[in-house]
């Protein structure tokens, strides 16, 4: 081999250095924007309180506990605000939201409050792409916190016509659907599921026999589950599903493609599609819940404690219901939790409008008369 020749196994001997390739992209005034905006968003959690533990009132010869975590506490009034706080950290913290380009988001209304809220905070503008039969409320709030709302017929599309804005605009699409169990901490950082087990901890039943989520992007009831199972907590988890949503047949049937050709009635749970954040195998239980059965319940609720609540509050307040008579039946005592989702007074025009029910060919009084007989005699009557 001649001096300088390259054999098969490296570079030319004595030929010359293989440059280093460099490319700094550096931007001392984005990162300076990104600090401040990060410590936007945490110091916001910092200085809200921590939402509160409600009693639902029960029988106390039965010796168990129904809590509601009441998540509508929240500075933008919904669970939600949670998981908007977690997308905007891990979408900033990604170099994915970025100065002046506008964040957009499919949502059924209560998720987009929330991140509107955020998108204000940080300063980047915000667009929610949601049905067109979302709530009026949930609009006007939206817009409030300084977003906008963008409308589709049909909430199957949602998903594409997000993705079509943010290739428009240059923003980013947040797409909770795919990111909400990813971008919340479910080890702890004072998350959803932490909370409770410290709220419960001088209770009688400190660890809880269940606690019952509903499910829209799923997130929440990966968090829970997640959590329980890393605590080594021997806690079940139980998500309601409402009508015209596909997670119960997909779970029940280990049916990735399980869908819906109908969008939920019941605001901000339920989907048409299995959507990448809801954990299948994380959870132990699921229920389908007639609309009729959550919106007696979330009356129910209204006489019980004095609090309207959504619809989704009223999915988990049934199943949570159901399966404290089932505890009663076989006599056992214990705790039992599910959430405060949103306040009711964003759907007086649904869930507390008898003329919606009667549109919607929704008849609760069977359901009403479901809780009441049960309430009064521990017997579920179904």
């Amino acid at each position: 081999m001649q001096p300088g020749a390259a054999d098969a196994t490296g570079p030319a001997r004595g030929g010359p250095a293989t440059p280093t390739l460099d490319v700094d992209r550096t931007d001392p005034g984005y990162r300076s924007w990104l600090k401040e905006a990060v410590r936007k968003v945490q110091a916001d959690a910092n200085r809200s309180a921590d939402t509160h533990l409600l009693l639902f009132p029960l029988p106390e010869e039965w010796g168990i506990d129904l809590y509601l975590k009441d998540e509508s506490t929240h500075p933008t009034g919904s669970l939600k605000h949670r998981l908007a706080r977690s997308l905007f950290l891990y979408g900033l913290c990604n170099g994915w939201i970025r100065p002046d380009r506008p964040v957009i988001e499919a949502s059924s209304g209560s998720t987009a409050v929330s991140e509107a809220y955020f998108a204000n905070l940080v300063g980047v503008p915000f667009i929610a792409v949601m049905p067109r039969t979302t709530s009026a409320e949930k609009c006007r709030l939206i817009e409030f916190h300084g977003g906008q709302c963008h409308f589709v017929d049909d909430p199957r599309k949602m998903y594409q016509e997000a993705a079509a804005l943010a290739e428009r605009s240059g923003g980013h699409y947040m797409d909770q659907f795919t990111y909400a169990e990813r971008a919340t901490d479910w080890r702890g950082n004072n998350n959803i599921a932490e909370s409770i087990y410290s709220q419960l901890r001088l209770e009688r039943h400190p660890e809880p026999a269940w606690i019952v989520a509903t499910a829209g992007t799923g997130g929440t009831s990966a968090t829970i589950a997640r959590y329980v199972h890393y605590m080594q907590h021997d806690t079940r988890v139980c998500v309601a599903d409402p009508e015209n949503s596909c997670f119960f047949q997909g779970w029940r049937d280990h049916d990735a493609e399980a869908s819906s050709d109908r969008g939920s009635r019941i605001e901000g749970i339920g989907r048409p599609r299995m959507e990448p954040s809801f954990v299948p195998g994380a959870i132990d239980r699921m229920m389908k819940v007639p609309d009729a059965a959550s919106v007696a319940a979330v009356r129910a609720l209204e006489r019980a404690i004095g609090r309207k609540a959504g619809g989704s509050t009223g999915t988990g307040l049934w199943g949570a219901l159901k399966i404290v008579a089932e505890m009663v039946a076989e006599g056992r005592t214990g705790s039992v939790v599910t959430l405060i989702c949103d306040p009711g007074d964003r759907y007086l025009d649904k869930y507390y409008s008898d003329a919606w029910l009667e549109g919607q060919g929704l008849d609760m009084a069977p359901y009403a008369e479901t809780i009441a007989s049960f309430l009064a005699t521990g017997r579920w009557p179904e």
